[in-house]
């Protein structure tokens, strides 16, 4: 892609894969919804029903915006299979990513079946929204399922969490914030060094906290994506440029993952997000090869 520094491959690190399965799980989780209805209600494109062809307009999207990867995930548990058919078929363009319950049953089995299949790569952990401690015996056992891998990545979300879909359709958000702080990641990653441990948004409001774990571990990784919001909660004046200055003094340019956290048609791909971080980028005097590094290499890096 044709940035400031010049043709710069870019890969995205945070992108949700809403598919048909995905609406249908989120309808029977409120009576008379359906995926029709949730269409009309959100005025969205709803996805087509098979995957693949879900995959097949990303990928055109992705063509559209100059985009090269794109980490998808399926961003409800029990739609892995969406996500896992989209990398299968298009195995350039995506990284499998997919959202774990570790207290529902079953749930390590089919994260050891997912990462040995190949197409699924990183579990993906919401202690907030489904209420468990990262130190609990099944939340540790989905991480030690990554590490066995040899190179394993998990993406565990602190901080504020508020699924804008959820908050439109009425359902309900039970989500505890007590589970949210990213100073639990930090014996999980001294004890399984050699997983890279992404927290998105920056640890959303815990900033400090994110900076400190990263600090201490070299196998822990922020990405950048969404409007960061939560930039609103912390004392003085914040903007992206200052965040991302301070996280490039902490991490330095190798462990940032630049993200958009898109998610739906029509809009597709959240240019705006990326023109707003190009813009930070500039304002801190990020050189090329640090940009190029932010911007896709390092995901492409720790993924392989």
């Amino acid at each position: 892609m044709l940035t400031p520094w010049g043709d710069i491959p870019v890969s995205d690190a945070h992108v949700h894969f809403f598919s048909d399965g995905f609406f249908r799980l989120l309808a029977k989780q409120k009576e008379g919804l359906s995926k029709e209805a949730i269409g009309a209600q959100l005025g969205w494109e709803m996805p087509p029903p098979d995957p693949v062809d879900l995959g097949a307009r990303w990928v055109a999207e992705l063509d559209r915006r100059g985009v090269r990867k794109a980490a998808i995930m399926a961003s409800i548990p029990g739609d892995e299979a969406s996500v896992e058919a989209a990398a299968k078929a298009y195995p350039k363009r995506f990284f499998g990513y997919f959202m774990v319950n570790p207290l529902a049953p079953h749930s390590l089995a089919h994260v050891r079946g997912a990462l040995a299949a190949g197409c699924l790569r990183v579990p993906c952990l919401f202690p907030a929204m489904h209420r468990y401690w990262l130190h609990e015996k099944e939340s540790v056992a989905i991480i030690e399922a990554a590490a066995d891998t040899g190179k394993g990545v998990v993406f565990i979300h602190c901080g504020v969490l508020s699924v804008g879909v959820r908050k439109r359709l009425g359902l309900s958000s039970p989500f505890d914030l007590r589970y949210s702080n990213p100073v639990d990641i930090h014996g999980l990653a001294l004890r399984f060094p050699g997983v890279s441990f992404v927290i998105p948004h920056f640890g959303a409001g815990y900033f400090r906290e994110a900076l400190m774990v990263a600090d201490l571990c070299p196998n822990v990784y922020l990405d950048t994506s969404s409007s960061n919001s939560w930039m609103r909660y912390q004392e003085g004046e914040l903007t992206l440029a200052r965040v991302l200055r301070k996280a490039l003094g902490v991490l330095g340019p190798t462990r940032l993952l630049f993200g958009t956290d898109s998610s739906f048609f029509p809009r597709g791909w959240n240019e705006s997000v990326f023109q707003e971080q190009i813009a930070a980028l500039q304002e801190v005097g990020a050189g090329a090869g640090d940009a190029a590094a932010i911007l896709g290499g390092n995901l492409e890096r720790i993924l392989g």
